[in-house]
């Protein structure tokens, strides 16, 4: 494929010569960017419970201003620093949402404000713990940077469609219709997006979970499109008294189910972690992270998650409230649903862009409640493995927009200085939503503005854990099991889990009628694999837009 001549210039750089993330022309940008992030990550998660994904429209934003005719402007023509920006915004977006408030509102709402601010000193800690540890294992057999990384590819394709111009650059633009006008139609056309260049057999898989569950929740085959209700005649499928709310075994399928795969897909990373490769010299060629440094800083990382859990553990009063030896399996547990969190949610996030970080606390939570733990330790386990797992997929996105436009690591200096320094963007990403949070937390908690999710995690506390959830989650694990293993390498049983544990019918069919259209099409032609991954790129952008735009005005309405 011939590359744009503008492109291929900037992908010849130096390593010295890319772009650093304290360079002033990306602070003076990337800060107040930051900072827009950090407002509509906060606003939308405590008032609609999503956050958008703010990369797409931090690396837009840099190249509607790099078009601007000022020689100041022109400055951000440079993808590597379009590249910062994105990396900058995502971070402090995601981390503050998803990483800060959500787990600190824990605490808060099981009437212990006291150790609001203690928490958010732990979870950011072990945010960054979670991002040293993706930066560290990016590009690793684990975790390659040739991965799928859906919102990734599609950041970078929007960038470089705009330098490239041409052909490239109508089918974003198309794609990007696509995306606006699908969401408008209730279409989720991220998804559909996903499935055109995800994993082929994860997507499948991911459809298929979240077809069945959104049958059984639903009690029908009904779904919606532009507000009309299609197979309306299916209600009351199980019959018109079938309440999915009032089955133990249903409501902890997807959980159980997870659990089993979960099980799995770690036996699997750590088979994967301690083989020897069979050409060593092919494989250091391929990859830029060796098998031994990802083992080495997986162990660290344990390290550092044990360190945070015992000071959120002394703050919080923890050992007070158990015997030493359930205080030492306490620890040991809160540090391994860490880390096991964070790989399971990278792994669902690199094959289909979605990343269960909510359900796979939810799931450690349950497993916590079995195993005894008293409330005010379970609240803060939680909150502390909520909060690993989401930057640890964002971050590896923003790895794979950088490594995409840097030339998919042809030049393998300029790859790791360019890794290095969007390490660094988040870090500031980072610190500026620490201190977003630190100064409008309780200004939310006061006014009851919390995140569901934290609400759900207090209440199953509080409703407790029973032989007959033990039972059904054994049960379930056992498909879940043997679903991941036979799915090989394609994390077949996690996504299947994801889709039970988030899908919805019309999620699904989305799914698989893009499925569909790929497979046909690449059968027509091979050449169309390429076009469809644009026009994917593009509808997850132009869905990713639309949820920004109709959800940020929608708070203004109601203010």
């Amino acid at each position: 494929m011939n590359e744009n001549p503008e492109l291929l210039e900037q992908q010849q750089i130096s390593a010295a010569e890319h772009p650093k993330a304290w360079d002033p022309r990306v602070l003076i940008l990337g800060i107040p960017l930051c900072l827009v992030g950090c407002i509509i990550g906060l606003e939308l998660i405590v008032r609609t419970g999503v956050t958008p994904n703010t990369s797409i429209i931090g690396a837009l934003f840099a190249i509607l201003l790099s078009r601007i005719p000022i020689r100041f402007f022109k400055e951000y023509r440079n993808v590597h620093r379009q590249n910062l920006l994105q990396t900058s915004i995502s971070a402090a977006t995601f981390s503050a949402a998803n990483c800060m408030i959500l787990p600190i509102g824990i605490p808060y709402l099981m009437g212990r404000s006291d150790l609001v601010f203690p928490m958010l000193v732990g979870v950011t800690l072990a945010t960054v713990v979670d991002a040293t540890i993706l930066y560290n294992c990016f590009d690793s057999e684990m975790f390659p940077a040739e991965g799928a990384w859906p919102p990734g590819l599609a950041a970078a394709e929007s960038i470089k469609a705009v330098v490239e111009k041409g052909k490239k650059a109508v089918m974003l633009v198309v794609g990007i219709g696509l995306g606006w006008v699908g969401k408008i139609a209730g279409i989720p056309m991220d998804l559909l997006g996903v499935s055109w260049f995800g994993d082929l057999f994860a997507m499948l898989a991911l459809g298929i979970g979240s077809i069945i569950i959104g049958i059984i929740k639903t009690n029908s085959l009904s779904f919606t499109i532009f507000g009309h209700t299609f197979l309306s005649g299916t209600a009351g499928l199980f019959g018109a008294d079938f309440s999915y709310s009032a089955y133990t075994a249903l409501n902890y399928m997807p959980h159980g189910v997870m659990i089993g795969a979960g099980i799995v897909s770690l036996v699997q990373c750590g088979v994967q972690l301690f083989r020897k490769t069979k050409n060593e010299k092919a494989s250091v060629s391929r990859i830029t992270t060796s098998s031994d440094k990802m083992k080495k800083s997986l162990a660290i990382g344990y390290g550092a998650y044990l360190a945070v859990a015992l000071l959120i553990a002394i703050v919080g009063g923890v050992i007070s409230e158990m015997s030493v030896p359930q205080f030492i399996i306490w620890l040991i547990f809160a540090a391994l649903a860490a880390e096991a969190s964070e790989l399971i949610v990278g792994i669902s996030a690199m094959y289909s862009g979605w990343f269960p970080g909510f359900a796979t606390a939810l799931i450690f939570l349950i497993l916590g409640m079995l195993m005894g733990f008293p409330m005010l330790p379970l609240g803060l386990l939680v909150g502390f493995t909520a909060a690993t797992g989401p930057c640890f997929s964002d971050m590896a996105y923003d790895l794979k927009c950088g490594y995409i436009l840097r030339g998919n690591g042809s030049n393998p200096e300029l790859e790791k200085e360019g890794r290095k320094q969007q390490f660094y963007a988040e870090l500031m990403g980072f610190a500026i939503a620490f201190i977003m949070v630190a100064i409008f937390a309780f200004r939310y908690f006061d006014q009851g503005l919390y995140v569901k999710v934290s609400e759900t995690f207090v209440t199953t506390i509080q409703a407790g854990a029973s032989a007959d959830v033990a039972k059904w989650l054994i049960i379930w694990a056992i498909p879940g099991a043997l679903i991941q293993l036979f799915g090989g390498n394609h994390q077949t049983g996690i996504l299947f889990a994801t889709g039970l544990l988030v899908g919805s019918i019309i999620n699904g069919l989305t799914i698989l009628v893009g499925l569909l259209i790929r497979v046909v099409a690449v059968r027509i032609n091979k050449e169309n694999e390429q076009t469809l991954n644009i026009l994917g790129a593009g509808a997850l952008a132009g869905a990713a837009i639309y949820s920004f735009f109709t959800a940020t005005l929608g708070l203004v309405k109601k203010k």
